[in-house]
């Protein structure tokens, strides 16, 4: 049994005497026990050793202690196992030193062997859980099958991805067979993830923001929901879509136990666009943490009004910013864990 099952029940909808709270990348740049590691290790190092991922995966819940724990991995670790060469560049972020752009290259994409490609995920899950010892449940995650699609085509990120789009509305046979096989992967990696311990998953649209509603619905939303109906029966399925305000309403009558917010749409818009029955979370956006403490607690505490304490996760609108005080991170988890 879990002791701190907080997470767990807002994703019921059960009544709670506070809402729950973690932060999106809580593991990683903005403490300096991460850094330290990430001066020893390379990124994919990291990633690929179980004891590393799951240490740094540990790190937040003893040192800021939010409610439940988020694995540390990367979306990118799936179009690796998928036969897509990925390097990760300091101040560049990801490159794809050979973009996916032609139907010939969609052909030589293919659907791994979880086992054997991303076994590492799941020995860092087991690690992960036995460091918890059941304190707080474990979330494990995976990029959208568009947002994935973003960097394998685009090759790097991009304000607009206009190389990724282009590639949808010039040649939409190769842009929805290469997205097919980026979902079916998806689907195989999470569903290993829960056999491994994950309590939870979420699914992470970066980019979904950049396509219209209409194409929204075509190139990301039926992608994603394929894997909320494959898990749902297995886990609680969190969707977080940064800037698809638009899909909600579409988003609210899936089998997703909750909706992740950015800080762009209002609690109470959020509460109406996603028709009022599902789980919320966000939405506070990472910068504001750099207000002074008393402003980041107060503010804090109106968020939870405005979106009510049952049926939401407080987090922030996407993932913390590296330059955060830690003090001021563990001033945002306190301003939950205070608020009556």
């Amino acid at each position: 049994m879990i002791k701190n099952d907080l997470f767990l029940r807002a994703l019921n909808q059960e009544k709670v005497e506070r809402p729950p709270v973690w932060m999106m990348r809580q593991a990683g740049r903005y403490l300096p026990e991460f850094r330290a590691l990430r001066d020893k290790y390379d990124f994919f190092t990291r990633c690929e050793t179980p004891e590393l991922a799951a240490e740094i995966t540990v790190q937040p819940i003893r040192i800021v202690k939010p409610d439940a724990a988020i694995l540390f991995s990367d979306i990118l670790v799936v179009p690796r196992a998928m036969g897509i060469a990925v390097e990760l560049k300091d101040n560049l972020g990801p490159i794809i030193p050979n973009p996916i752009r032609t139907m010939e290259q969609v052909n030589q994409v293919f659907i791994p062997n979880i086992e054997e490609s991303l076994g590492y995920v799941m020995d860092a899950v087991k690690l992960t859980k036995e460091m918890l010892n059941d304190e707080v449940p474990l979330i494990g995650f995976a990029g959208s099958p568009w947002t994935i699609f973003c960097y394998a085509v685009e090759g790097k990120g991009s304000k607009s991805f206009d190389t990724a789009k282009g590639l949808c509305f010039s040649n939409p046979v190769a842009a929805h067979t290469l997205l097919q096989k980026i979902t079916d992967t998806t689907i195989l990696y999470l569903k290993e993830k829960v056999k491994a311990g994950c309590n939870a998953i979420q699914i992470f649209d970066s980019w979904g923001g950049m396509l219209s509603p209409t194409d929204y619905q075509e190139f990301s939303w039926q992608y994603i929901n394929q894997i909320v109906e494959a898990l749902a029966p297995l886990t609680k399925v969190i969707v977080f879509g940064k800037g698809c305000w638009f899909a909600l309403h579409e988003m609210g009558k899936s089998k997703a136990s909750a909706l992740g917010v950015d800080w762009t749409c209002s609690p109470r818009n959020a509460r109406y666009l996603s028709g009022g029955n599902i789980t919320l979370q966000g939405n506070f956006d990472p910068s504001r943490l750099l207000s002074p403490i008393p402003t980041i607690k107060k503010m804090v505490h109106q968020m939870i009004d405005e979106f009510g304490k049952d049926s939401y996760i407080v987090n922030l609108g996407h993932g913390i910013l590296p330059n955060i005080p830690v003090d001021h991170a563990k001033a945002f988890v306190e301003a939950v864990k205070e608020y009556k």
